[in-house]
C-alpha cells in the first residue's frame, strides 16, 4: 500500500470507526510532550529501507543491536549505584550486592569528592558521606576494595571533573593487589561536558578540561586497553528536565566533540573511539525510551563511519549504560516506585542495553537501604530470567509506532546538531547557555501539565491518600563519619613522605604548564600519597576555575 493510500484508509477509519467510540481524557501524549496518533501503519514509516536502516542485530546501522547474538549470549551487567559513609562502609555493601548475584560494581562519590576537596576542606563540612563514599586519597580506594580483586570485576565510577585522579586512585589500588593495568576493565563517567549543559560539577573551565580527557583516552588506549575512559551521559541531561530528543541530541553532540579533540590531538580514532561508552536514561515512556536507544545507534554508526572515517566495527558500535529515571520516582507513595522501575528497566532491556542499574524505591528520599537495593537488582533478575526478553533479539522491531518513533527521533536530533553547529559547536553553545535554555522550557513544560492535571502521577496528582504517612525506613548516615574520615585524611598528611609529595607536585604542575600527558605525574602523586584536593589544587594553579554565566 503506498502512503496515499494508506492515509486515504486511516482517513476513513477516523471517520467511521474511531470516531465511533468516545475517547477517554487526553491529551495523548509522550513524556516528552510530543502528540501521539491513535494508530500507526505503514504509512508512517513508508521510507523506511529494512538494509539501510535497520538490517540485522550486530550489522550495521546497528539500530538492532550491536551483538549478533544479543543477550541470548551474554545478559547486560547488572549494576547498582552504591556508596555512602566512608569507604569501609561502601566495602560492605558492595559485598552484599555480589553475594546477592550483581555481576558489576558502581562507585557513588560524595560531594566533596565530586567537587575535588578533602574531607576537612571547610566548604566539605555537613557533606561528608552523605550522598556517596568519601574518597580522600589512594588508601581510602584500598579500603573501598579491600578483599575484591580489581582483576575479576568490573566497576564503574560516576565522577568527572576529578575524574583522572579517581582513575588513578583506582589504578594503583590494583597494582598495590598486583593487578596489572592492562588486566583492569571498568569505565570512568569523565564526561565534563554534560557538567556544564546539566549537573554543574566541575572544578576546571572547559578547554582545560577537555586537554585532560584527552590525556585520560591517550593513556589508557595504550596502557589500560579494557577501560572505557568515557561514559557520554544523557542521564543528567535528562533529570535536569530535558525531553528524550534532547537527552539523544546533546550526549550524542558532546560524544562527536571529544571524537574531534581525540582526532585533533592527532589521535587515530580507531585507536580510542572503541573504548568510548555512553550512559542514556530510562524514563518512564516505554515505548519513546526504547525507540531513543535504537535512533542512538544509527546515528552514531553513521557519524563514526561518515564524519570521522573509522574503520573498525569497534569504534561504530555505540555501547552504552542505562539508569532507570530517578526524576520519574515519587516520595509519596514510594512502593510505586518499584512497578515504574521495573517498566523502564524492561524498556531499557528492550532498547538493547549491555549494563543497567535500576533505582531503588526510596531513592527519591535517600540512600537506599539493604532492603531497597535488594528489590533493585531483583527486579533485574526477574526481567534477565523470568520475562523471556533473551529469547529474541530486537522483538520491537517492525512495529509500525517504534520504527516510527525511531525515525522521528533521530530527525529531531539531527535538527539539533544543526542548531549546535550554528551556535558555533558544543563548546561555544554552552558559554551563549544554549542547552541550558533548552532543558528549562522543556522542564517548565512539564511541570505545567503535572499541575494543570494534563499529565497524570500516580499517588501524587491523582488516586492520593489523604493523611497518609511515610512508613519505609531509610538509610541515615551517622553524623560521626565525618569526624572519622576528616581524622583520616589527616593522619594520612601526617604519615606520607613529604619530599615525595613535594616532587610529584612540582612535576605534575610543569606538565600541566606544557603539553606532556598528565597522567603519568597525576598516577606518581597518588603514589606519594597526596591527596585529591592537593592534587586538584596544583592543576587550579594552573588551569584556574570555571565561573559560569547567569542566564536567568
Amino acid at each position: 500500500m503506498d502512503k496515499s493510500g494508506y492515509e486515504e484508509k486511516k482517513e476513513r477509519w477516523l471517520e467511521d470507526t474511531y470516531s465511533d467510540s468516545p475517547e477517554s481524557e487526553g491529551p495523548f501524549l509522550t513524556v516528552s510532550s510530543e502528540p501521539v496518533e491513535p494508530t500507526y501503519g505503514p504509512g508512517d514509516v513508508e521510507d523506511l529501507d529494512y538494509e539501510r536502516d535497520l538490517s540485522f542485530p550486530g550489522e550495521f546501522p546497528y539500530t538492532r543491536g550491536i551483538r549478533g547474538n544479543m543477550y541470548r549470549g551474554r545478559l547486560w551487567t547488572m549494576r547498582q549505584f552504591s556508596g555512602f559513609g566512608i569507604a569501609g562502609e561502601t566495602n560492605q555493601r558492595y559485598k552484599f550486592l555480589l553475594e546477592r548475584g550483581q555481576t558489576g560494581l558502581s562507585v557513588a562519590f560524595d560531594m566533596p569528592t565530586i567537587m575535588g576537596r578533602d574531607s576537612d576542606d571547610p566548604l566539605s563540612e555537613g557533606e561528608v558521606g552523605l550522598c556517596g563514599v568519601a574518597i580522600d586519597s589512594v588508601r581510602d580506594m584500598e579500603v573501598l576494595f579491600d578483599g575484591i580483586s580489581l582483576g575479576s570485576i568490573t566497576t564503574s565510577m560516576t565522577t568527572n571533573a576529578p575524574a583522572s585522579i579517581l582513575l588513578s586512585f583506582y589504578l594503583v589500588t590494583g597494582e598495590r593487589q598486583g593487578v596489572e593495568f592492562a588486566d583492569m576493565g571498568g569505565t570512568i563517567q569523565n564526561d565534563i561536558l554534560k557538567e556544564y549543559i546539566a549537573q554543574k560539577s566541575w572544578i576546571f573551565p572547559p578547554k582545560p578540561s577537555l586537554r585532560i580527557i584527552t590525556d585520560v583516552i591517550r593513556f589508557c588506549a595504550s596502557e589500560v586497553p579494557r577501560w572505557n575512559t568515557i561514559s557520554i551521559s544523557g542521564y543528567h541531561i535528562r533529570e535536569a528536565g530535558s525531553t528524550a530528543a534532547q537527552e539523544l541530541a546533546f550526549t550524542l553532540a558532546d560524544g562527536i566533540t571529544y571524537v574531534q579533540a581525540g582526532v585533533d590531538a592527532g589521535m587515530d580514532v580507531d585507536d580510542f573511539a572503541p573504548r568510548l561508552s555512553f550512559f542514556f536514561n530510562s524514563h518512564i515512556d516505554f515505548f519513546e525510551e526504547a525507540a531513543k536507544y535504537r535512533a542512538a545507534r544509527r546515528i552514531w554508526a553513521r557519524v563514526m563511519k561518515e564524519r570521522f572515517g573509522a574503520k573498525k566495527e569497534e569504534s561504530l558500535l555505540l555501547r552504552f549504560h542505562t539508569q532507570t529515571a530517578g526524576c520519574s520516582l515519587t516520595a509519596q507513595q514510594p512502593e510505586n516506585n518499584i512497578v515504574r522501575t521495573a517498566f523502564e528497566g524492561l524498556a531499557a532491556v528492550l532498547g538493547g542495553t549491555q549494563s543497567l542499574h535500576t533505582n531503588s524505591m526510596d531513592e527519591v528520599l535517600a540512600l537506599p537501604t539493604e532492603k531497597a537495593v535488594e528489590i533493585a537488582l531483583r527486579t533485574q533478575q526477574v526481567i534477565a530470567y523470568e520475562t523471556g526478553v533473551k529469547n529474541t533479539i530486537d522483538p520491537l522491531a517492525g512495529s509500525y509506532y517504534v520504527e516510527y518513533l525511531t525515525n522521528h527521533l533521530e530527525e529531531q536530533a539531527l535538527q539539533y546538531f544543526d542548531e549546535i553547529e550554528a551556535e558555533g559547536g558544543v563548546l561555544e553553545a554552552i558559554e551563549k547557555g544554549y542547552f541550558q535554555r533548552r532543558i528549562a522550557d522543556s522542564a517548565y513544560r512539564y511541570q505545567m501539565e503535572i499541575e494543570r492535571g494534563d499529565r497524570v502521577l500516580v499517588g501524587v496528582n491523582r488516586f492520593v491518600h489523604e493523611g497518609e504517612a511515610l512508613d519505609i525506613e531509610l538509610l541515615r548516615i551517622d553524623p560521626l563519619v565525618e569526624r572519622e574520615q576528616v581524622e583520616r585524611v589527616q593522619a594520612l598528611r601526617r604519615e606520607r613522605n613529604p619530599a615525595a609529595v613535594g616532587e610529584t607536585g612540582a612535576e605534575l604542575k610543569r606538565r600541566a604548564e606544557g603539553t606532556d600527558n598528565l597522567m603519568p605525574a597525576i598516577l606518581d602523586c597518588v603514589r606519594a600519597h597526596m591527596t585529591l584536593g592537593e592534587i586538584v589544587a596544583v592543576m587550579k594553579e594552573v588551569f584556574g576555575e570555571y565561573r559560569e554565566k547567569p542566564l536567568f
